[in-house]
């Protein structure tokens, strides 16, 4: 049973009670919630997502209505994990990018069995694409647009490298757009299925993408990199993609890692063997479809399908 299957009041029904148990890519997630406006978009972002039966889960998710005199004049939702909230209150109205976020926190923070990359991922043909970028390079942008052209989404938030296999590790979720990015986004692909916005977060405004059906059926297949894509949207710029110096991939790769300090020589080890196998790429582009067409021409021949980390 999927999750779009619940009629909303079935739906609110368990959320309300028991919880609702998922899983996104290795981890299985128990959810509770009496926020009206959560409720709704789980429903609709996450509505491919499959419905398991009571068990263990790696988080315990809340999202709580304050019964504080706000309630009355400005409700507000508190995010809690495992019973404890590592966050203030927000407006109950934000309460779906608030999920988000704090699923992003709890992965981020507990996740360690993994190297994680602070990165988009995307598959095509057996190979993986792996864009790590800080805010403002249209890596969300550009990871929606991919995903929207027929590669499969991995993830838009982690690159999570499996230390014993060095394979890339899904995560499909909904692909978080912000302020400008979401208007382009709906006019270049007018079928995707978006959100609502929400304005006036510490982000600016933000809406969310829902993940394709395929990439959620196959969360639980990993991909081999064969690409790292260091980039930065220009507008009005033409698509420049060129090779990247290797010692420096490494160096940015290993800052973009949320716990390459934490894993050690493991995490020297995995993100050199990373860059050592993968073409290093930089990319700068204002057009999306002109960088669309130029992706998906990639050519891998000649680099290697597997990674020999002890060899780092």
């Amino acid at each position: 049973m999927r999750i779009a299957e619940f009629s909303s009041d079935a739906l609110k029904t368990r959320l309300h009670t028991s919880g609702l148990y998922t899983q996104t890519g290795p981890f299985k997630i128990r959810i509770k919630s009496n926020s009206r406006p959560f409720i709704e978009s789980l429903r609709f972002l996450y509505a491919d997502y499959a419905v398991l039966d009571r068990q263990l889960a790696d988080f315990h998710v809340a999202l709580e209505l304050q019964t504080n005199y706000r309630r009355w004049f400005h409700p507000q939702v508190l995010f809690k994990i495992d019973g404890k909230s590592p966050f203030q209150p927000f407006p109950n109205e934000l309460s779906p990018p608030l999920f988000e976020w704090g699923l992003n926190w709890c992965i981020g923070t507990r996740a360690h069995h993994y190297l994680m990359l602070h990165s988009a991922v995307l598959e095509k043909n057996g190979k993986a694409l792996i864009l790590p970028a800080h805010p403002g390079s249209g890596k969300s942008t550009l990871c929606a647009a991919l995903a929207l052209s027929g590669w499969r989404l991995l993830s838009d938030e982690f690159g999570l490298i499996d230390t014993k296999s060095t394979c890339l590790v899904p995560i499909p979720r909904p692909i978080a757009l912000k302020n400008e990015s979401i208007n382009v986004i709906r006019k270049l692909f007018p079928q995707a299925a978006i959100g609502p916005s929400f304005p006036k977060t510490r982000k600016g405004t933000v809406a969310h993408v829902r993940p394709s059906i395929m990439s959620v059926d196959q969360m639980d297949q990993p991909a081999q990199a064969a690409w790292i894509i260091f980039l930065k949207y220009k507008a009005s710029s033409p698509v420049v993609l060129e090779p990247f110096d290797k010692a420096q991939s490494l160096l940015r790769l290993a800052n973009n890692a949320f716990n390459y300090e934490v894993l050690g020589k493991q995490g020297f080890q995995l993100v050199s063997a990373l860059v050592r196998s993968c073409q290093c790429l930089w990319l700068s582009y204002g057009n999306l479809e002109e960088v669309i067409e130029r992706l998906d021409a990639l050519d891998v021949t000649g680099y290697a399908s597997t990674i020999d980390v002890h060899s780092a």
